[in-house]
Order: C-alpha cells, then structure tokens, then sequence
C-alpha cells in the first residue's frame, strides 16, 4: 500500500504564502499522479492541482497563477507552493496518489490552512 503524509498548513493573513509538502511512503509503483484536493466546510471537495507521471501540471482555475504544484521524483514528495493567499482558499488540503499498479487513488489525512482577512 502507499501512504501519504501532509505538512505545511498554518494561519495565514490574505497574501501571504504557505508551502504544503506530502511524503508518499510503501509500495510507491506506476503513479499516473500525484496531485491535491482541498474541501471548506460545506462545500464539496475540489480538485486543486495535479502533476502527472510525465510533469504535466493542471489547476483549478481559481488557483492558476497564484499556486505551483511541482515534486521530487527521488524522494518521493509533492508540494504545493500557494501565494497571494486569500481567504477563499481556506479549507482542508489533502494530498492524492493515483497508481496503475494499484488501480486505485491514496489519501493523505490533510492539513489545515486558514488564511484570514
């Protein structure tokens, strides 16, 4: 199996920055990717970013130009580098692995970023 482990959230104050880290550890093989969700209270999960096997990033239109989603293949880490914080992007941010081998998405247990007015 794979888990994964964030680090990173905090308090913020809006437009200031934060950098999520997620450590993917076990039986790490064929990831199609890696990527991030968060969830606010209330509201339904979303997709954040995602960075593929072959390094193709994709954001969620709310997030482009202000989030970067990058990784380090040899240490089996993904980050997620978020500036111009606003208090929108306040939630849950959890971290994901998809793995052909495994046919099936990992979840981290999230962390917590609040970025207050």
């Amino acid at each position: 199996q794979v888990q994964l482990v964030e680090s990173g959230g905090g308090l913020v104050q809006a437009g200031e920055s934060l950098k999520l880290s997620c450590a993917a550890s076990g039986t790490i093989l064929t990831v199609n990717y890696m990527g991030w969700y968060r969830q606010a209270p209330g509201k339904e999960r979303e997709l954040v970013a995602t960075i593929t096997r072959g390094g193709t990033t994709k954001y969620t239109d709310s997030v482009k130009d202000r989030f970067t989603i990058s990784r380090d293949s040899n240490k089996n880490m993904v980050y997620l580098q978020m500036t111009n914080l606003k208090p929108e992007d306040t939630a849950v941010y959890s971290c994901t692995l998809a793995s052909t081998f495994w046919g099936r998405d990992f979840w981290g247990q999230g962390t917590q970023v609040t970025v207050s007015s």
